[in-house]
C-alpha cells in the first residue's frame, strides 16, 4: 500500500507516492506560474495526479489517499485552506475539488506540520513521541508531535510558533504583529542583521565572504565568523541567542524529548547545534528540574514535506 505525498510551495508543487516504510518512489513536479488562478492551480494538480497513478499502473485500491502540505492557515477539519499568503489562495475546497477530481480520499495540513510529521515517524524524530520542528528559512515555520500524534490544534491552524512574540514592540512582521519569532530567527532575521553589521564594520570578512558567494545570504556571518571575523561572530551570537530563547520557550510549554531545526540555516550542523545546546544548558532547558532535550538537524530535507503529507494516512 501507498499514499501519495504533495507538498505545495509558492513556485512549484512536487509530490511522490510513498511506501508506509517511508520510501520516496518517482516525484512528480508542477510548476506554479505568478497570475494562475487557485482553481487553475488546483485543477492542474488534478491532471498531474491522475498522469502519474495512470503512468506506474497504480490500482485505486491500493492509494490510501493523497496528503497534501499546503502554506499558509489551513483549516484541516473542513479540507480548507482558509488563507495562503504566499499562493495567494482563500476560502479554497482543495480537499472537495481533488477528491472529486482525483476518486480518492485526500487529507491536508500546514506545510511545517507535514514536514514535522515525517522527520517524526521517518527521520530525526523516529526514535521520540514528543518533538518540536522549526523550519528556518524566509521566516519560521513549526510543528508539535505530542505523544506519537500531530498537533494541529482548533481547526488545524495551531503550532504557528514562528509568530509567538519574543520581542515588545520589536520588529515588524509580516502578519502585521511587531517582535514575531520569526523576525529575530529567520533566514531573513539574519541576512537584515548581517547586512547591518556589513554597513556598520566596512572592514568585515563579511564583504569577502558575500562576494565569494554573490550574495548576502544565512551563510556568509557563520563563514566569516570561522575565520575569526569579531563582527561576524557578534551576528551569530546574537542569532544564537533569539533562536535558543524561542526553543527555551516551547520547551517549557510542550517539554520536547528533541528538537529538530530545518531549513538553509540548519545546515551549519554541528557549528549550530552545538551552540545551541550549549545555551540551553546554561539555561537549565527550560528551567532547573526539568529534562534535557536533543537539538537535532533534519535528516528527510526536502522530502521531509511529501513524506509528512502522505503519512496523514499512516496513522
Amino acid at each position: 500500500m501507498i499514499a501519495i505525498g504533495i507538498d505545495i510551495g509558492g513556485t512549484s508543487i512536487k509530490g511522490a507516492a510513498v511506501t508506509k516504510e517511508g520510501k520516496v518512489l518517482d516525484v512528480f513536479t508542477l510548476d506554479v506560474l505568478k497570475g494562475d488562478t487557485q482553481e487553475k492551480v488546483v485543477n492542474s494538480l488534478i491532471d498531474i495526479v491522475n498522469e502519474y497513478i495512470k503512468k506506474h499502473r497504480y490500482k485505486k485500491e491500493e492509494i490510501l489517499g493523497i496528503g497534501c502540505g499546503v502554506p499558509g492557515s489551513i483549516d484541516s477539519v473542513n479540507g480548507v485552506v482558509s488563507y495562503s499568503n504566499n499562493l495567494r489562495w482563500s476560502e479554497l475546497p482543495i480537499v472537495e475539488m481533488m477528491e472529486k477530481g482525483t476518486g480518492l480520499p485526500v487529507r491536508i495540513t500546514n506545510d511545517a506540520n507535514a514536514a514535522t510529521f515525517g522527520e517524526a515517524k521517518f527521520g530525526a524524530g523516529k526514535d521520540y513521541k514528543n518533538i518540536i520542528m522549526l523550519t528556518l528559512g524566509t521566516g519560521v515555520g513549526g510543528g508539535i508531535v505530542a505523544n506519537g500524534e500531530l498537533y494541529e490544534g482548533n481547526q488545524g491552524k495551531g503550532a504557528e510558533m514562528g509568530h509567538t512574540v519574543i520581542v515588545i514592540d520589536g520588529h515588524e512582521c509580516t502578519c502585521g504583529r511587531k517582535g514575531c519569532f520569526e523576525t529575530y530567527a529567520s533566514a531573513t532575521a539574519l541576512i537584515r542583521d548581517t547586512k547591518l553589521a556589513m554597513e556598520k564594520d566596512k572592514s568585515s570578512l563579511m564583504w569577502e565572504e558575500a562576494d565569494k558567494l554573490g550574495k548576502v545570504d544565512g551563510r556568509v556571518a557563520f563563514n566569516a565568523e570561522r575565520r575569526g571575523d569579531k563582527t561576524a561572530h557578534e551576528v551569530v551570537e546574537n542569532y544564537i541567542k533569539y533562536l535558543s530563547e524561542g526553543i527555551l520557550n516551547f520547551a517549557n510549554i510542550f517539554r520536547p524529548e528533541a528538537v529538530i531545526l530545518s531549513g538553509g540555516i540548519a545546515n551549519e550542523g554541528d557549528y549550530l547545534t552545538k551552540r545551541l545546546d550549549a545555551y540551553c544548558a546554561k539555561e537549565n532547558y527550560g528551567y532547573k528540574g526539568t529534562p534535557k532535550f536533543e537539538i537535532l538537524v533534519s535528516k528527510l530535507g526536502y522530502d521531509s514535506g511529501k513524506i509528512g503529507a502522505a503519512a496523514l494516512f499512516f496513522k
